[in-house]
């Protein structure tokens, strides 16, 4: 029997495999395409089957044992602003607490939080988004996931985070903390703590809540106590810890109100 000696012939599987485009390259686009307009419904099926596989790594990326916090701001502050410097304690301290932290993994508020979470020896996660000026991950993620969806990201983000921390920021902020409390709102999930880390930013939001939505009801008082306005990230802490969602994973018993 003779053998044929593969050593030094390349690897043609391996190569190919190596020229094609990453899951990410061959989606990049594909959410300003869907959304252009009415197209073929073998285009439309194409998309659906590209959302699945972006879910599916989103799944596998983030099955990890840590309760996760996930810290929203704006991607203009730089580093020594006085939000950017409130945001990273935020995150040295989620850390501190026990918590992964997760953000945007995007420059300002989120660098921030990043940083301040692996400078305390914590688990510092990106969830980037791909977009037409190219967003790259600031230095201190630890494990980083690309996606191309703006929706599935949210997906992600509602449903492996245990709590979220909204720092100033601009639309994309708002977008997360309106939609969250949206779900909350319409009992699409069930409540879920939110603190807003800045009273002088975020108190004219509330106080608009109050004087104009709920004065006119078009929400009910009481949906305005869904945020948690603070400054001192100690408080936000303890307002996650004592939140009836437990991000200790434990569930309420009918005695002494926790069990494991």
């Amino acid at each position: 029997m003779t053998h044929s000696d593969d050593g030094d012939k390349p690897d043609l599987h391996l190569s190919r495999s190596l020229e094609k485009p990453s899951l990410l390259e061959q989606v990049q686009g594909a959410e300003t395409e869907f959304l252009a307009g009415k197209r073929q419904h073998s285009d439309n099926v194409e998309s659906a089957v590209r959302f699945f596989l972006e879910f599916l790594r989103g799944f596998e990326f983030l099955s990890i044992e840590e309760p996760t916090v996930t810290v929203f701001g704006s991607a203009r502050f730089p580093d020594g602003h006085r939000y950017y410097e409130l945001a990273r304690k935020m995150g040295s301290a989620l850390a501190r607490a026990g918590f992964a932290v997760m953000t945007g993994a995007g420059p300002g508020i989120m660098e921030a939080a990043n940083r301040g979470a692996k400078e305390a020896g914590g688990l510092s996660i990106g969830a980037n988004i791909h977009l037409p000026q190219e967003q790259h991950a600031n230095p201190y993620v630890d494990r980083l996931i690309d996606f191309e969806h703006f929706f599935v990201r949210k997906v992600m983000l509602v449903k492996y985070s245990c709590a979220f921390v909204i720092m100033p920021g601009g639309f994309g902020t708002l977008d997360e903390l309106f939609e969250t409390l949206t779900l909350m709102q319409t009992g699409k999930m069930v409540d879920f703590p939110i603190v807003a880390l800045g009273t002088e930013f975020w108190s004219p939001m509330i106080d608009f809540f109050t004087a104009k939505l709920a004065a006119e009801g078009t929400i009910d008082p009481s949906d305005v106590d869904r945020i948690f306005v603070t400054d001192s990230c100690e408080d936000a802490i303890t307002f996650i810890h004592e939140h009836p969602r437990n991000c200790n994973n434990r569930v309420r018993g009918t005695d002494d109100g926790i069990h494991e």
